[in-house]
């Protein structure tokens, strides 16, 4: 028996859990509250794609006059899949790793219409890629078993979302109550089973929804509805990121025929409230709706504040079935798969946005506005405390933004405690990330960063006020790809006066950074005006005309008319076909006029447009408060005499033993005795880190022109390869 339960609803990711649970769990550590976690979503997967679950599937009635001929074809196959599927659900769950071979024999997997698309296996992962060649080939097999459930079973079904069309933009709740009190669908079935068993198991006082996203919505509505009717006595409750952007204005009294509550924006003390009311009748909230004589109310009148970043705990991932997950890899492309292959912890650097000024973004909502950084020693204490927790050492950062300053912090905390981790996370592309912060971030795990690029128009990105260049983005992407990290950046198009012409130049744009190889992955979306961002705020600074609908329900994405009235949809498929190519690395020759099915005008951008921004070097720069850390102190020191015309000087060759290679300098033997020693004194597991001007002033105590020393050929190549790193 549990005071709370805690439930992601069908569907998120496949191969980790969404964090806000284990956040909340976490939370409710510090205040000795008890709770139990499930993702529903994984354990329906399960369910569904087993052999038990495929003989349900395939005993539902279908007319194969009627259907497609992929349909007939699966069910023709339909004993291969029965055979098949248990050992490559284990296969991907990381437990049967020898069933990749058999896998890449490709007489193993039955074969249907995503096989038609396989990408050249030999070009992406190389004759010997097997684990990840057979994971790719596994996602396409599951992937056509989706496509039979979503024509015969469910067309609502999705692996990363369900009834999806339900939660985007509906201003009104007719159509989800409709489908509420409608008959319960297959998926429904395996859902509300599932829950049963979890109730009379966790027998709690309240259950919390995390509802992250619209493709979670419709199954939340459902398992709270099965609660109201068969266990009457529990309070239901409704947090996450869809009712913290899109129910800010909820009026439909019916959404609390399933709900009790619903909270806004951070959940930790509106959910701490939440049990204080039940257990001890305390009328206290924090943000939250509720029904008080059939209206629906919003209660804010606790005046007890939000919990600092450093007071939350925690993530707790405890029950969790964290053995269970499955990783997939739906695209050839190594960044892309982060998002569906391996298991990572998530944990947050800083609440809200340190940049928050972007016009298309929810910069007027809390989670976004309030910024809060926490200090790298608590962030690393977490880690560590996961690592022991989970025995996962791969971290996703699921910042807004990363703050630079942080992300080096954090390195070198990583560095300084000798911690072995991989880890990622989202960024700026601002000027911040140089050579050097790239390499030590790097260093400390990083493998790869994602980051809005958004229309890469400088014009357009003023408009923005996204606080970047094209150019400069070029810059900072060559900085991450030179130091070993991968890039996926997101990209717009449509936004508000965006032309034609500058949605071509864009993708000259992203074509370039592409074939310069600065940029490994992205993904085009068309523009969406949200309610709480500067754009739906104010539309008319922006030329559009925003389509006004009675909001009784969810109120985010906003219809609106642009004054340039061009149909910006018709070029999705073009842009996203163009990003396909260039993200297999291929292609980057054909004109980008055959990518599109109409007229398009040339670019006006040139060829070497992305070469040339990368032409500026700032090797020679000198910031005076710039922190040195010096990342290897075992030093092999050989003195030697050096002769030139009957002159001669005591000088030293200091040798590095670096991971992959060796570096040899020479210096004058007393700079090099002090050179040696300043190494020493600044290794990485020394917590305070000297600057250029400090060191500066040392070598002056005891000889002249620092700057002369400072780029000297012997620095610079210590610079070159990482032993000095200026941050």
């Amino acid at each position: 028996m549990k005071d709370l339960l805690l439930i992601t609803p069908p569907f998120t990711q496949l191969n980790t859990p969404y964090p806000a649970t284990a956040y909340i769990k976490g939370f409710l550590n510090t205040k000795n509250i008890s709770s139990y976690q499930i993702d529903l979503g994984i354990e329906v997967i399960l369910e569904l794609f087993s052999k038990g679950g495929l003989q349900k599937i395939f005993s539902q009635k279908v007319d194969l006059k009627k259907v497609s001929e992929n349909t007939q074809r699966i069910f023709a196959l339909r004993e291969e899949y029965l055979k098949t599927i248990d050992q490559v659900i284990l296969f991907l769950q990381g437990k049967n790793a020898t069933l990749a071979r058999q896998i890449c024999s490709m007489n193993f997997l039955p074969e249907a219409s995503r096989f038609n698309q396989l990408d050249d296996m030999e070009f992406a992962f190389g004759n010997m890629g097997l684990q990840d060649k057979a994971k790719h080939l596994a996602t396409l097999y599951l992937e056509d078993l989706s496509d039979y459930i979503v024509e015969n079973i469910d067309p609502d079904f999705g692996f990363s979302r369900y009834a999806e069309r339900l939660g985007k933009s509906a201003n009104s709740f007719d159509e989800l109550y409709e489908k509420l009190i409608g008959t319960q669908t297959f998926i429904d079935d395996i859902t509300l089973h599932i829950l049963k068993e979890k109730l009379e198991l966790v027998q709690p006082k309240l259950v919390c929804f995390s509802i992250p996203f619209p493709g979670n919505l419709y199954s939340a509505f459902r398992c709270a509805q099965y609660i109201k009717e068969n266990f009457p006595h529990i309070k239901t409750a409704m947090g996450g990121g869809f009712p913290n952007t899109e129910l800010r204005e909820v009026k439909d009294s019916r959404v609390f025929e399933f709900f009790d509550f619903i909270t806004l924006d951070d959940g930790e003390l509106p959910i701490e409230l939440l049990y204080e009311s039940i257990t001890n009748q305390n009328g206290e909230f924090k943000r939250t709706f509720l029904l008080e004589d059939q209206q629906v109310v919003y209660k804010n009148n606790s005046t007890r504040h939000d919990y600092k970043q450093a007071q939350v705990g925690t993530p707790e991932y405890t029950d969790l079935q964290l053995d269970k997950y499955i990783s997939v890899i739906e695209i050839a492309n190594p960044m892309h798969s982060l998002w569906s292959d391996g298991r990572w912890n998530k944990l947050t650097m800083a609440h809200g946005c340190y940049w928050g000024k972007c016009t298309f973004c929810d910069i007027s909502l809390d989670y976004i506005k309030i910024y809060e950084p926490i200090s790298a020693k608590i962030l690393v204490d977490r880690m560590e405390e996961l690592i022991r927790d989970t025995g996962e050492t791969g971290f996703h950062f699921v910042d807004e933004a990363a703050p630079p300053a942080l992300m080096r912090e954090v390195a070198l905390e990583i560095l300084r405690r000798n911690l072995v981790v991989t880890w990622w996370t989202n960024i700026r592309f601002e000027k911040s990330f140089t050579k050097d912060l790239c390499f030590l971030l790097k260093l400390s795990g990083c493998v790869a960063v994602s980051g809005g690029l958004e229309v890469a128009s400088d014009r357009l990105l003023k408009l923005i006020d996204k606080g970047i260049s094209v150019e400069q983005v070029a810059q900072v992407t060559r900085n991450f790809t030179e130091a070993g990290i991968m890039i996926h950046a997101y990209l717009m198009y449509g936004y508000p006066t965006q032309t034609v012409q500058e949605t071509i130049d864009s993708l000259e744009m992203v074509r370039q950074l592409f074939e310069m190889g600065i940029l490994q992955s992205g993904f085009w979306h068309q523009f969406a005006m949200t309610a709480h961002s500067p754009v739906g705020l104010n539309p008319e600074e922006f030329g559009v005309t925003p389509l006004k609908q009675e909001i009784l329900f969810a109120n985010n994405d906003i219809d609106f008319t642009d004054k340039t009235g061009i149909d910006h949809s018709k070029f999705s498929f073009g842009l996203k076909k163009s990003l396909f190519n260039y993200m297999h690395g291929i292609n980057f020759e054909i004109p980008l006029q055959d990518w599109f099915d109409f007229k398009i005008p040339k670019t006006t951008i040139h060829p070497d447009y992305i070469h040339d921004c990368l032409l500026e070097d700032d090797n020679f720069s000198f910031k005076e408060n710039s922190k040195i850390v010096f990342l290897d102190r075992n030093v092999i020191a050989e003195n030697y005499i050096k002769t030139k015309k009957q002159n001669s000087w005591p000088y030293t060759q200091l040798t590095f033993h670096l991971k992959t290679n060796i570096v040899k300098v020479d210096m004058e033997q007393e700079k090099a005795e002090w050179f040696i020693r300043i190494l020493g004194e600044n290794a990485p597991d020394n917590a305070k880190k000297i600057t250029l001007q400090q060191l500066k002033t040392q070598f002056e105590e005891n000889f002249e022109d620092f700057e002369l020393f400072w780029f000297s050929k012997p620095i610079q190549q210590l610079k070159e390869n990482g032993v000095i790193l200026s941050l």
